[in-house]
């Protein structure tokens, strides 16, 4: 079976929580949950630190700090009214997958936020990958009822893989 994440690790730290794994078990449990089949679908995970994501943020939102995951849509798919459900994208072949977009997380923010929340590290960027997953699948959290429909999938989601919600 073709992967579904392609996930590259550009801080090795990453590789003590088993990163590609997790993504793609992630991925996995997030497409399931929208009734999307897991063929058909790609996106890349880059595990970076806060250097890096510090400048992904500045070069593309502006913001010169670190975060702890940033996301980049294939293509727009958000709803047109807020707390809809954004469009479903259609899987492609097993040759020409559909491309859902790009995600980088960052090591260092990941791990003091799962440090201060008392919560395991894998439990934390689990629920933060899902997180990007579901922006690159159009959802999103500025709106109060899109932020209710996201995080409402999230907790299911994270259920799912015996994980306990986060918010």
């Amino acid at each position: 079976m073709e992967l579904l994440v392609d996930c590259i690790i550009e801080d090795e730290r990453w590789a003590a929580i088993g990163l590609a794994e997790l993504a793609e078990r992630s991925a996995q449990a997030t497409l399931r949950h929208l009734g999307l089949p897991i063929q058909g679908f790609t996106l890349c995970l880059t595990g970076c630190d806060d250097g890096r994501i510090a400048v992904l943020n500045a070069d593309f939102r502006g913001k010169p700090q670190p975060t702890n995951v940033l996301s980049w849509p294939s293509e727009e798919r958000a709803a047109d009214t807020p707390g809809e459900m954004p469009e479903t994208p259609e899987p492609g072949s097993a040759d020409d997958p559909e491309e859902l977009g790009d995600i980088a997380i960052s090591w260092d923010t990941c791990a003091r936020e799962a440090e201060e929340a008392a919560r395991p590290m894998d439990h934390h960027v689990t629920h933060l990958v899902v997180h990007g997953i579901l922006h690159l699948l159009g959802f999103d959290h500025i709106e109060d009822a899109d932020a209710e429909l996201m995080e409402g999938h999230e907790v299911a989601i994270l259920a799912s893989l015996g994980m306990d919600n986060p918010y």
